[in-house]
């Protein structure tokens, strides 16, 4: 009791009735309202001077609101062959799917695909598309209306072409029913099928993630070399919208045009590829190869006019790159191996220009003892020739011979080599190049590279070397890409004929070609009598068998060897080479490479004096091109990119990196003019200037920090440091003269 009446007190005192209670209540709502009014004024002139709610600007989501954009998408570069005719082009496609939500109507009509029709889609896209799978697609259909899937992708069906998405949408309105809609993508198509196709590469979709744009991409070959030229810029227009988003017309608040990307012309002659492609799948079929190449080059510039390797694929339809014996890369550049006998042909030719080769001299064929090594002709185990003139030991492929040759040049002819560019990319442009493999440092292995062993090369290199034999002496880099042409600046970039070196003399070069006649023409010493042929043409040839070396070691089964041929015709006055190879094949064929060679030679000659006659010659850009920097650069990607600009890289040395180049960066050239790119390398090697300008040469003392000195006017004949000894003078001297 005491208790209660304490807190009755306590109440008394404070005057805490329900009636006051109520008065303070609303005194504190009161304030409450008046300071929650003033908070919100405050920050309402906060939102209307700053502008910013939350890091968020209302000026930019109120233009988000009443502004759009559309990305107006460039055209991707064409490449095309020499003459102009599309090899890999932009078109649109389309992706198929079906909508299965019963909510999905028009009116009275039903447009999604009911159950009861499941049979009918099915039956209809599996006619129309070859990749599809009827029973799959019925699979996918009835698992996503069991799962009440608003709707499905069908499996396989995309990169569909116009014509299918009609011949379906025809399908559909024939039979009355519904269902089936298509997404269209942005697709690459390659009208020639199987086309050179790993030298051209594909394009494939890529989303891009900051843009939420599908965008095409090189994934290899040209399209991915050269991707950075052809995929163009991406333009944009901005416009107003109303209320209910819908553009508003004659709107348009900026406009950045698309500027499309650059066409490339390859040196490929669709004449010719296509020819080459069929006669490579017949061969193709006659054979179990590992693998099988064929490429054809112009004597006179060093174009390569058609070249193809087997396995290969469909670019358009990636038919045989999910194969199991598929080979990703391209075996002109990236594969390093032992060419075999066909070497024999650059051996002779520096046996020749060394002064020690006389073609009647005799010896005996057969074996010969080098240090520990026993070297043998390919005859030995079933009796071989009771003598050989030199002549014939070309002709008749005899290692004994061109180790005898080998011996009386030594050193001489280690350093041949690396005139002819082995040991060396060829800066071809094309992706992961490989530079091939001199020998070890030791007798035998400098021996066996006279007939083509301990050595490895490229086929690129091979066809370099060759080229200086039926060009008399005068070395031509291949060349892939005939010009580059940029219709946004109505400017083309031209690639002229380029000439690497001269490693071994005109009379050298064109008496080869007549002892390779021999191979050809000779019933008792050629190697391939009789098995190669040019209607109304010379032939001059080099077979070559290479024993194919794995993890350091010769294999020595039946079939592991690899075949090749080297042709030259007219051998007179070449206009063309000709290199196979087949890899591995389950047994030897001696007419499977001229079943190849032999009608495309034909055809190459035929249409040579058609378009000879036609005139079709064009004359060379006379635009320059700006240079850019490539100091600190990978060698091969700033040789790579060198050449896409148009102008002649020169490497000087064997580094990794570019360090200081001949012109400097933003400075013009004149297309097809030499760029001088020294490497890290701390010895480099001494080049073949022959033919080189007075002002290149100054260049190239400029760059070296070398005086350098003359004899007459005009163009390089001599050098005072032969090509690939070290440039140890302070002095170089060369010898000019007019043309």
């Amino acid at each position: 009791m005491r208790m209660i009446k304490k807190i009755r007190q306590y109440f008394k005192k404070k005057n805490l009735s329900t009636r006051n209670n109520r008065k303070k209540v609303g005194i504190i709502l009161f304030a409450t309202s008046i300071g929650l009014f003033f908070l919100f004024v405050a920050r309402l002139s906060y939102i209307v001077v700053v502008g910013d709610v939350a890091g968020e600007s209302l000026e930019t989501q109120t233009r988000n609101l009443y502004q759009g954009s559309e990305v107006v998408k460039a055209k991707r570069g064409t490449i095309y062959d020499r003459n102009g005719e599309p090899i890999a082009e932009d078109a649109t496609s389309y992706s198929l799917y079906a909508i299965l939500s019963e909510a999905y109507t028009n009116d009275d009509e039903n447009l999604y695909a009911e159950p009861k029709n499941f049979d009918k889609l099915a039956e209809i896209i599996a006619d129309t598309i070859n990749d599809v799978d009827k029973k799959e697609t019925l699979k996918v259909l009835k698992e996503g209306a069991k799962e009440n899937k608003y709707q499905v992708d069908i499996p396989n069906a995309k990169s569909i072409s116009l014509q299918q998405r009609e011949e379906i949408e025809d399908a559909m309105e024939d039979q009355k029913i519904n269902g089936l809609y298509f997404t269209e993508h942005p697709s690459r198509i390659y009208p020639n099928g199987v086309f050179s196709s790993h030298f051209i590469g594909y394009a494939d979709i890529q989303n891009d993630e900051e843009t939420e744009q599908e965008n095409l991409v090189g994934r290899m070959g040209i399209e991915e070399d050269y991707n950075d030229i052809l995929k163009g810029k991406d333009g944009k227009i901005i416009y107003q919208k109303d209320n209910y988003q819908n553009p508003l017309p004659g709107t348009v608040a900026e406009s950045e045009p698309a500027v499309d990307g650059q066409d490339i012309y390859t040196t490929l002659d669709s004449r010719l590829q296509s020819y080459l492609e069929t006669l490579m799948d017949q061969a193709w079929d006659k054979i179990d190869a590992e693998d099988m190449t064929a490429v054809l080059m112009d004597a006179k510039t060093g174009e390569i006019a058609s070249m193809s390797q087997r396995p290969t694929f469909n670019p358009e339809t990636k038919k045989g790159i999910n194969d199991d014996d598929f080979v990703w890369s391209n075996l002109f550049v990236e594969d390093n191996y032992e060419p075999g006998s066909t070497m024999k042909v650059m051996t002779v030719a520096s046996a020749i220009d060394n002064g020690i080769f006389d073609p009647d001299e005799t010896y005996k064929p057969g074996e010969m003892n080098l240090l520990d090594a026993t070297i043998r002709d390919w005859d030995y185990a079933r009796g071989p020739k009771p003598s050989l003139t030199m002549r014939q030991a070309l002709s008749w492929s005899s290692n004994v011979g061109m180790v005898r040759l080998e011996q009386q040049m030594k050193a001489r002819w280690q350093r041949y080599l690396q005139e002819f560019g082995f040991g060396r990319s060829t800066y071809s442009g094309l992706s992961n190049e490989k530079s091939g493999t001199l020998p070890e440092d030791n007798v035998v292995s400098h021996a066996m590279t006279a007939f083509g062993q301990a050595i490895g090369v490229t086929q690129f290199q091979m066809l370099q070397a060759f080229s200086a034999i039926s060009n008399d002496g005068a070395m031509l880099k291949p060349q892939v890409i005939q010009k580059i042409v940029n219709d946004a600046e109505n400017d083309e970039m031209v690639t002229q004929p380029e000439v690497v070196g001269h490693p071994v003399s005109e009379d050298a070069a064109q008496d080869v070609r007549e002892y390779m006649r021999d191979t050809v023409e000779s019933e008792e010493y050629g190697t391939a009598y009789d098995q190669y042929k040019v209607p109304n043409e010379t032939v001059s040839a080099k077979t070559g068998t290479a024993q194919i070396s794995r993890d350091g070691s010769y294999l020595d089964g039946q079939g592991d060897y690899l075949y090749s041929v080297v042709l030259m015709t007219p051998a007179e006055d070449p206009e063309y080479v000709m290199y196979l190879t087949m890899n591995r094949p389950d047994q030897e064929d001696t007419e499977v490479l001229s079943s190849i060679a032999n009608p495309l030679l034909e055809r190459a000659m035929d249409l040579r004096d058609v378009d000879e006659s036609e005139g079709n010659n064009e004359e060379a850009s006379n635009e320059k091109v700006k240079v850019e920097d490539y100091r600190n650069l990978e060698t091969d990607a700033a040789a790579a990119d060198v050449q896409k600009k148009g102008l002649v890289p020169i490497v000087i040395g064997d580094g990794n990196k570019v360090v200081e180049q001949s012109v400097d960066n933003g400075e013009r050239l004149m297309s097809s003019e030499k760029l001088l790119l020294l490497t890290d390398d701390q010895n480099p090697m001494m080049p073949d200037v022959s033919g080189w300008s007075k002002a290149d040469l100054v260049k190239f003392g400029d760059l070296l920090d070398v005086d350098v000195t003359f004899d007459g006017e005009g163009y390089c004949t001599e050098q005072s440091i032969e090509p690939y000894d070290e440039i140890s003078d302070e002095e170089l001297h060369f010898n000019l003269e007019e043309n």
